[in-house]
């Protein structure tokens, strides 16, 4: 080829690379004012006409095609499994206020803490609370890197793809002006949730396709974001509102007013709803106002979320265990419905407990179409004396779980019965058992096979052993072809075996066998939780792994030992005693660590050092990492991080805007540090004089 030819090439390259840099700068802004500002100012047919020119251009130029462009959004990759994807800064839950009075004793504590006096005014931010599956965007240089789930708080599920799909959230932040910088590094919080329109289309789809419909629009939500094809996510129209941070390098936010306004200016959506409170009796005037006007929004909200506005405030209000002091939930009332009781049914759990259920003539309570509620036990049902035929109102225990409130007695006609509990187990037929103590009756058959197949749900259930693509009816197929009777059997499953169930291709057979080879090596907590130990719930799974280490060193400890333990305790202590020392249990036990499963241990924190057995208690502001990780990085050197202030603390670290924490130490006496003697502490250096 000539130079000339060369030449001319080249200016075409360029003239098409600029031509594409300009569709996709449109598509940008068009994209910030349709789903940021809600005022386009272009139409639909122009918009699609932007995006075919530009996806035309980059066909026709693939060399010119980058991960961050409009056409990019939708990958073809099939994932099998979630990556973990831990959160720099955990994500913490709300603690929730039911009333006004709980309201006001928050504010009030809230001014205690700071050092205020009972009739300041502080600023609060008062949003709608989303009911929605929360997720985390990772921004580097201003474009998106990674989406996050928020899974336990501090380790999600990597869903990027399938975040990359909702059109509202921008691929790259727009930089505004000078005057507000994109960070570097930046964890933007917020929240995915499905409209109502989108949430009827999706189940009405659902029921023509003969697959089973969401319950409710958060759980589709959930769903759709977890979908192994991002294809099928990007079909669902999901929507997203924006309102915290995690770690963030390169801009300070000074309040959450200013948080919002920001995020708005770099092109993240943000819920048009909030608004800044001068003190809580306007906080108050808001909740009142949305408890009638949320029926009309299109999407659903379960509360308002209150926090201080002030960062300098958050920061010295600080956390407590998973939440954090500075912000709370006002939780709406549950809705109610009346409705009949058609009949009562008994339930077997995985611990042999009995639980009636009733179901019930289908009603709606708050968007949601209810047809069976737990009724607890034989104790519950005789306190509220329920009886088949009866009218009842029904709602949503945190508008989750439906239970039933009371029954209209002056709706009885004569015609109801009373429900009466079993004395043979449903499943197995064998004799129940109510053991002194306890509102439940039991089935003490270890081999019911009700209870078998409770347990294995529970074991490859997500908090569990996490073992993908074996859970409802596969795990049942396997029961019925008596290839797995407990959960050791899972981990000697062979795909010949898997090959001769129904409906099993070959493909499907490696998936499960993949994901049963992955969950070899789930983290201790994992395994402890997996193994169904009354009482034992994921928490206390975490604090057992973390006490003792290993399984085998578990499986040694004492009553004594074990009530010990912090957040552990007597009931506890029992019943993990009594499950581990049960000859059956145990057999399982060894049974699955010789088929290979190996749980890891937990990260040691360090037994010598300077914070070892210490408590220690931040306060004010930190300027080389966050709360949560200094509170991390004492636990790592062996020490425990407290939230308050007393005798039995060893150290306050104290930055800027240290506030009560402070004084109360100065009282005690209690050794106060800077954050750069914090460090020196813990490197095992000196500070000069």
């Amino acid at each position: 080829m000539s130079p000339a030819a060369e030449h001319s090439l080249f200016e075409e390259d360029a003239t098409l690379a600029a031509r594409i840099d300009d569709l996709r700068q449109q598509i940008r802004e068009h994209d910030y004012r349709y789903y940021v500002l809600n005022a386009p100012v272009i139409s639909d047919a122009a918009y699609d006409a932007l995006f075919r020119e530009l996806l035309q251009l980059e066909r026709q130029a693939p060399h010119l095609i980058t991960p961050d462009s409009p056409t990019q959004r939708v990958g073809g990759d099939f994932q099998t499994t979630f990556d973990p994807a831990p959160h720099r800064v955990p994500m913490l839950s709300l603690d929730n206020v039911f009333s006004e009075d709980e309201l006001r004793e928050w504010d009030a504590r809230i001014k205690r803490m700071l050092g205020l006096p009972l009739d300041e005014t502080i600023e609060y931010m008062a949003e709608l609370k989303i009911d929605g599956l929360s997720l985390s965007l990772t921004y580097e240089q201003g474009r998106l890197v990674r989406a996050a789930t928020r899974g336990t708080g501090t380790v999600g599920e990597d869903i990027t793809p399938n975040a990359r799909t909702i059109r509202a959230i921008p691929l790259v932040l727009r930089k505004a002006s000078d005057d507000v910088p994109l960070p570097t590094f930046v964890e933007v919080r917020g929240e995915a949730f499905l409209s109502h329109a989108e949430f009827a289309r999706i189940n009405a789809s659902n029921e023509v396709s003969g697959v089973p419909t969401f319950a409710n629009p958060r759980n589709a939500a959930a769903g759709s974001l977890r979908q192994k094809d991002p294809r099928i996510t990007a079909e669902r129209r999901l929507e997203v509102f924006f309102y915290a941070v995690g770690a963030c390098e390169g801009y300070v936010f000074g309040s959450q007013q200013e948080l919002l306004s920001t995020y708005s200016q770099w092109g993240l959506p943000v819920n048009p709803n909030t608004r800044l409170c001068r003190g809580i009796g306007e906080v108050s005037e808001y909740i009142a106002e949305w408890a009638e006007r949320r029926h009309h929004l299109h999407y659903d909200t379960d509360g308002v979320v209150v926090k201080v506005n002030s960062f300098a405030m958050q920061e010295a209000l600080g956390y407590v265990s998973r939440s954090p002091r500075w912000a709370t939930a006002f939780k709406y009332p549950p809705e109610q419905a009346r409705t009949k009781v058609e009949r009562i049914v008994v339930q077997v759990g995985m611990t042999g407990a009995l639980t009636p259920v009733a179901e019930l003539t289908p009603v709606r309570v708050g968007g949601v179409v209810i047809s069976r509620a737990t009724l607890h036990n034989e104790d519950e049902i005789r306190r509220k004396d329920v009886r088949v035929g009866d009218t009842v109102v029904v709602q949503r225990a945190g508008e989750v779980i439906p239970e039933i409130v009371e029954v209209v007695a002056s709706e009885r006609t004569g015609d109801e019965t009373e429900f009466v509990m079993p004395k043979e187990c449903p499943a197995c037929g064998s004799s129940v058992e109510r053991r002194p103590g306890e509102a439940v009756l039991r089935c003490p058959n270890r081999n019911c096979p009700e209870k078998l197949r409770q347990r294995l749900r529970h074991f490859v259930s997500r908090g569990a052993m996490d073992i993908e693509s074996l859970g409802g009816k596969r795990l049942d197929q396997l029961v019925e072809a008596g290839l797995v009777q407990d959960p050791a059997d899972i981990y000697r499953l062979t795909k010949e075996e898997l090959l001769r169930l129904e409906r099993m291709g070959d493909k499907l057979a490696e998936n499960i066998l993949s994901a049963i080879e992955a969950s070899r090596h789930r983290p201790l907590a994992h395994f402890i939780y997996a193994l169904g130990i009354r009482h034992v719930g994921e928490h206390t799974a975490e604090v057992l792994a973390s006490h003792f280490g290993s399984m085998e060193r578990l499986m040694e400890a004492t009553e004594e030992e074990l009530a010990a333990v912090a957040e552990i305790g007597p009931t506890i202590a029992e019943s993990i005693v009594t499950f581990l020392s049960d000859d059956g249990n145990r057999e399982l036990i060894r049974r699955l660590l010789e088929s290979g499963v190996s749980p890891t241990p937990p990260e040691r924190p360090l037994a010598e050092g300077p914070l070892a057995g210490k408590t220690v208690v931040f306060t004010g502001t930190l300027e080389r990492m966050s709360r949560p990780e200094a509170e991390a990085l004492v636990k790592r050197h062996g020490g425990r991080a407290s939230g308050s202030v007393s005798k039995q603390t060893d150290f306050v670290v104290a930055g800027p805007g240290a506030g009560s924490k402070l004084a109360k130490a100065q009282t005690l006496g209690v050794p106060i540090l800077s954050e750069e003697e914090f460090f020196a502490l813990i490197e095992g250096r000196s500070l000069p004089s």
